[in-house]
């Protein structure tokens, strides 16, 4: 057993700060789930506020902004199922078809440098530039009569802007893990597939695309766990009155009823809802994955 554990010491260090991290910052802040359940009160402490049940939950389904948020949260879910995520798994197959290799690295960097802009950057140069009186490309386009293009105040362009902005950020970021995956294949196959007359795209479609299969699963299912997760910052910066119908999302109401508000009993129950809807749904598509012969993440 000493000789065990004196091989073993120096790999159960290693993962001592992980492990310290889990239990300190997700597993104790669990506690306050019980929040939902109570008439919170911060003068009175969960222990002393009185506990109220299933009322806040009730209160949720029975909000009027309830069916618009939800809505609102599963169409741009859904526009991110749909076109970003198979995103970075283009931009992967596209570098991995590239054999210069400086080229290659310039347009990977070139790829990844947004992932390290802020939302607020990205954001402000949007508004600087489709601003309605003083937009740069609104002003060209109304010298030549084209009139300006509203993208920050008419709603039908809200959901594209957003879906936009996401790619062009995250798309180079996210193709690392295929790229990793893309190195996992055997050269060998490609050269066999050669040698019996298979071209790019049929190496593509029967021996890359094969070779990416599981990650691509897993990477959809864990993209689940998070339909109802759009992330606050980026939807919040390009909310504004004149879109309100079609940005109000989850995130932004439990901000607002939490945090401006102090109603924290009810934005902790909208907050555990989203994270049980995740849970549920990962287990779905898991399961599913599972059935139809994939490897799932448990």
């Amino acid at each position: 057993m000493n000789a065990y554990w004196k091989r073993a010491f120096p790999i159960y260090f290693m993962i001592l700060p992980g492990f310290l991290f889990f239990i300190i910052f997700k597993y104790i802040p669990m506690i306050g789930i019980s929040i939902a359940f109570i008439d919170y009160s911060p003068f009175k402490g969960i222990t002393g506020s009185e506990w109220v049940g299933l009322h806040y939950f009730r209160r949720l389904f029975a909000e009027g902004d309830f069916l618009v948020l939800l809505k609102n949260t599963l169409l741009l879910n859904l526009l991110d199922v749909v076109f970003f995520f198979p995103a970075p798994i283009l931009v992967a197959l596209l570098l991995n078809e590239v054999r210069a290799k400086r080229f290659k690295t310039a347009v990977q960097t070139i790829l990844y440098a947004p992932n390290f802009i802020s939302w607020v950057v990205i954001v402000g140069i949007t508004i600087l530039l489709f601003a309605t009186g003083s937009g740069g490309i609104n002003q060209i386009l109304d010298n030549w009569g084209l009139g300006p293009l509203e993208l920050m105040t008419d709603p039908q362009y809200f959901r594209w802007v957003w879906l936009l902005q996401n790619i062009w950020q995250g798309a180079g970021w996210g193709a690392i893990i295929f790229l990793a995956a893309l190195s996992t294949i055997d050269p060998t196959l490609y050269e066999a597939s050669t040698m019996d007359g298979a071209n790019r795209w049929r190496q593509v479609w029967h021996i890359t695309l094969p070779g990416l299969r599981n990650v691509i699963v897993i990477m959809f299912i864990l993209r689940f766990g998070h339909i109802m997760d759009l992330g606050f910052e980026h939807i919040f910066l390009l909310q504004n009155p004149m879109n309100q119908d079609v940005s109000k999302v989850f995130e932004t109401f439990i901000y607002k009823t939490g945090l401006i508000q102090g109603d924290y009993s009810y934005s902790t129950a909208v907050g555990l809802f989203k994270s049980v809807v995740g849970l549920v749904m990962v287990w779905f598509v898991n399961r599913l994955a599972k059935r139809m012969g994939q490897e799932g993440v448990f």
